[in-house]
């Protein structure tokens, strides 16, 4: 009997919105007071839902702006979900060549800050340092500040880094475009050595051909929604249908187009997330129910919130009264 894959990554109406206010004393104002429906907000996800299986490499694609690094930083556990319900088996690294280098630090010294960061211990460290100074190809200049790197040479610095640290869900952004022409052959074979021993990888590329050759499955995020998950080939020639026939559009309807998808992540709501959850059929009324009561996203307080807030300033301004009056 064939053993069922264990899920590695479900996730169920997953958003994230981002305020549009013009001003931090806006937002303030926004979620004080009662009748607010708090700033306006910009979805830059939708309600996203899927489910990854041990040892699944995922190609992510889609334009610019459409969520793809949002869902990663959600992924890694760098950004919090506004709503929806994410549960991740399994430890995540996520590796966005060049990020958290300190430019007046050394080469060397990065090395054993971020391996640190990552959990390392110094022991661990010092046996690592040698292969993953080699890996990195950097030779002599890895004792020079990082503050005088190439942008090449950072890449190679902070992928050597980061695929030395055994992770057990790899989440890659860009990272395959990295360096020179040999490096990036270098880093696509340590990646598929991580892909032979079934880790489960996210893998974000605009590089079309790339996810073709390393991804089982894709994800095409479009305007903060999933607009299709499936066998790589498959979602890659759809994606690439479709910007063929965006591409085949004049100046102005491209940005009439794209202006017009904006406005749909601005102008999204709640509402019709509740009617997203209400329609899926995969999902039973429990699990309905148990979604819809996790669905609010305002920022700007319930009016009961408000005045158990409006009543613990008031009392607090009454001690404050009192204390002064009577010593």
């Amino acid at each position: 009997m064939k053993e069922e894959k264990k899920v590695k990554v479900s996730a169920k109406f997953l958003t994230k919105t981002f305020d549009l206010g013009k001003s931090k004393s806006e937002k303030i104002r926004a979620i004080l007071n009662p009748m607010s429906k708090g700033p306006q907000k910009f979805w830059a996800l939708k309600g996203v839902s899927f489910e990854v299986y041990e040892g699944d490499v995922i190609g992510i694609v889609g334009v610019n702006g459409s969520g793809k690094s949002t869902l990663l930083n959600i992924l890694s556990g760098l950004l919090l979900p506004a709503s929806g319900e994410l549960t991740i088996n399994g430890d995540t690294t996520m590796l966005t060549v060049g990020a958290g280098l300190r430019a007046q630090l050394t080469g060397r010294e990065n090395i054993r800050l971020k391996s640190l960061m990552m959990g390392k211990t110094n022991k661990e460290i010092d046996n690592q340092m040698n292969e993953i100074i080699e890996f990195s190809d950097l030779g002599e200049f890895i004792d020079q500040p990082v503050k005088d790197y190439s942008s090449g040479m950072k890449s190679k610095l902070g992928f050597s880094i980061a695929v030395h640290q055994d992770p057990d869900i790899l989440i890659i952004d860009e990272a395959l475009s990295v360096g020179d022409q040999t490096f990036a052959q270098k880093a696509l074979a340590k990646m598929n050595e991580f892909k032979a021993q079934g880790k489960t990888i996210f893998f974000v590329s605009h590089a079309l051909p790339q996810v073709r050759d390393f991804t089982d499955k894709a994800m095409w995020i479009q305007y903060g929604e999933l607009k299709a998950f499936g066998p790589t080939e498959e979602i890659a020639d759809d994606y690439q249908n479709w910007n063929k026939w965006f591409n085949g559009l004049s100046k102005s309807e491209k940005k009439a187009y794209q202006e017009e998808q904006k406005q749909k992540q601005i102008s999204f709501s709640e509402k019709q997330l509740e009617k997203k959850v209400a329609n899926d059929i995969s999902l039973s009324e429990d699990e309905k129910h148990k979604i819809s009561s996790h669905l609010g996203v305002g920022d700007a307080m319930s009016m009961p919130t408000w005045l158990l807030f409006g009543a613990s300033i008031l009392g607090t301004l009454f001690f404050i009264y009192q204390y002064a009056m009577w010593g």
